[in-house]
């Protein structure tokens, strides 16, 4: 097993995790949120500056090697025992050796928050800490998987997060004539919910699709915000905007005016963030947007 993983090594790919047991590998959540929680360890000790993604590739494989040399383990690029025991308790314990809930740290933290974004569920930057933020994704993602939202990621919670998201029930239109820039999924140590639209301030944004406007106002980090339901338990967000051309309440055929392209909140420049959330999930808008 572990000369199959130094073969493997050769190439692109080469994390042979192996302090997981089999079962670990292969049970919920696979590799990629072993993968996930490597890159936090690696980033927070300032070797690796890509996406936490949990996928292999040459830039993690890198990472592993430069902390390898410096703490004088055998630089073979699999993360192997010594090789976790280097990142301190960034690097234990493994997924499922514990049930994980608020207060707690460590790599297994970082694999529930990666399964979490994954699901539509993030809880902020992937830093190994179950904050206050994960602990209210958490049952946000349990009360929407039927499960008892008790605040604690043990096997019923892990087994449902491997799951793939859910579709989008119906077509949604895009809102804006302008082509899309960043997209869903995730971003530097982070996981970004939406598709950008980089466009002129004061660009038209329109409704999606026909629905009730159930929020208009001012949200922390979105800034003016329009979030609109159009049933099926599917809601847009539209974001950053620099004015609301509705009021709550409203129903409105797709292709209404909302209102117009901003930088309000958590915005570096004018654009249209722009967000699909089924039954509270934060889902690729691409499925809806076909």
């Amino acid at each position: 097993m572990r000369g199959a993983a130094r073969i493997a090594c050769a190439g692109l790919a080469a994390l042979a995790f192996a302090a997981a047991s089999p079962e670990a590998a292969r049970g919920a959540g696979g590799p990629p949120a072993d993968v996930a929680a490597l890159q936090v360890a690696l980033r927070a000790d300032g070797l690796y500056g890509g996406p936490v993604d949990g996928i292999e590739g040459p830039g993690t494989l890198a990472a592993i090697r430069a902390l390898q040399s410096r703490a004088g383990i055998a630089v073979d690029g699999i993360a192997g025992p010594a090789t976790r025991a280097a990142l301190g308790w960034r690097g234990r314990p493994p997924l499922r050796a514990r049930a994980v809930t608020a207060g707690m740290h460590g790599w297994d933290v970082a694999a529930v928050q990666f399964l979490l974004a994954r699901a539509g569920f993030p809880s902020g930057l992937f830093d190994g800490e179950a904050g206050p933020h994960f602990a209210a994704a958490l049952l946000r993602f349990q009360a929407r998987a039927g499960l008892a939202a008790d605040g604690v990621a043990g096997p019923a919670t892990l087994a449902s997060l491997a799951r793939p998201p859910g579709a989008a029930p119906m077509r949604l239109r895009t809102p804006i004539a302008a082509a899309p820039g960043d997209g869903f999924g995730p971003r530097a140590g982070s996981f970004h919910t939406g598709i950008d639209f980089p466009a002129p301030l004061g660009t038209p944004v329109n409704a999606a699709g026909a629905g009730c406007v159930t929020f208009a106002g001012v949200n922390d980090g979105y800034g003016m915000l329009v979030v609109i339901a159009h049933g099926a338990g599917m809601e847009s967000w539209y974001a950053h905007l620099s004015r609301i051309d509705v009021p709550r309440g409203a129903c409105l055929t797709a292709g209404a005016r909302v209102g117009a392209v901003g930088a309000t909140g958590h915005a570096a420049g004018p654009h249209l963030h722009f967000e699909v959330r089924v039954r509270g999930a934060a889902i690729d808008p691409r499925l809806a947007l076909g």
